[in-house]
């Protein structure tokens, strides 16, 4: 079973949620395009919930989803969990509840699979695709979401702003090398570019000569945010706003968010996050 992150949790499930009935809604005359529901991170169906004060179970994003039968549901699912364990409870709760969808649950790394997904794409252009991409941290590698450029798919991904990007870019910039290739491959972008843009360089007249030291951007984390949307944006012709959660102590933690190549759909994305959650 998952651990609960916080009550953002349940509003980014929520989110998911009501725009694939949204999505359904408006693919329920396309008979022509096969949909695909695409679940990168799937976990195990459920979400654990505990504290001093509640005990609670949610109802995963999985479950969720493959609870809408009307006004169409998706012809496919496809949900990804790398941990054998919780891919051996979602294939238990699945086999018992629903048991006549298409459904496949494979143990395997995201970035592969949603890989697999955009070569799958290129060869089944009658299929739609929304998926759904929820890292626990910086597992997403930016050639995954490159190689879904052009494709008909709708990508919710969850951005580990604050608790990802913003942790390994030091104060002093000196990142070690293991961190920076990190950001490297999540942002897809070289160091210098990194460094160059959470940065700025100042020079201090010491006794020995001119030494440049390196200062951090205020706000790191809404830069990066920004960063990855823009980022989105070059792979695909529309991202939304993003929605912002945060801890108890009011941290930014992840900003989570909606790309696509469709005009309609990202008019959807927006509509359902402003009015409920900002």
């Amino acid at each position: 079973m998952n651990q609960f992150g916080g009550n953002w949790t349940q509003q980014k499930i929520e989110i998911v949620a009501s725009y694939a009935k949204a999505y359904l809604t408006v693919m329920k005359d396309r008979l022509y395009f096969k949909l695909l529901y695409f679940d990168g991170f799937a976990g195990s169906g459920d979400i654990f919930k505990e504290n001093e004060y509640d005990f609670e179970i949610i109802v995963g994003t999985t479950m969720k989803i493959l609870e809408i039968d009307s006004p169409r549901s998706f012809d496919m699912y496809y949900f990804v969990e790398k941990n054998e364990n919780n891919k051996k409870q979602l294939e238990q709760k699945i086999r018992i509840k629903f048991p006549q969808k298409d459904t496949h649950i494979v143990c395997e790394d995201c970035n592969k699979k949603m890989i697999d997904l955009a070569n799958f794409l290129k060869k089944n252009l009658n299929y739609r695709v929304l998926a759904f991409v929820d890292p626990y941290g910086m597992e997403v590698n930016w050639n995954s979401i490159e190689a879904l450029k052009g494709l008909g798919i709708d990508l919710w991904i969850l951005v580990p702003t604050g608790i990802g990007v913003n942790r390994l870019l030091k104060n002093d910039g000196k990142i070690s090398d293991a961190w920076l290739q990190k950001l490297e491959k999540f942002l897809g972008m070289n160091p210098k570019s990194i460094l160059d843009f959470f940065y700025k360089e100042k020079t201090s007249f010491t006794l020995f000569g001119d030494e440049t030291l390196f200062e951090k951007e205020k706000k790191a984390t809404d830069k990066a945010a920004k960063l990855y949307r823009t980022r989105l944006n070059e792979i695909f012709d529309f991202v939304s706003e993003p929605f912002i959660m945060k801890n108890t102590t009011n941290s930014v933690m992840y900003h989570f968010m909606m790309a696509t190549n469709n005009k309609t759909a990202i008019k959807i994305a927006n509509d359902v996050i402003k009015p409920k959650y900002k």
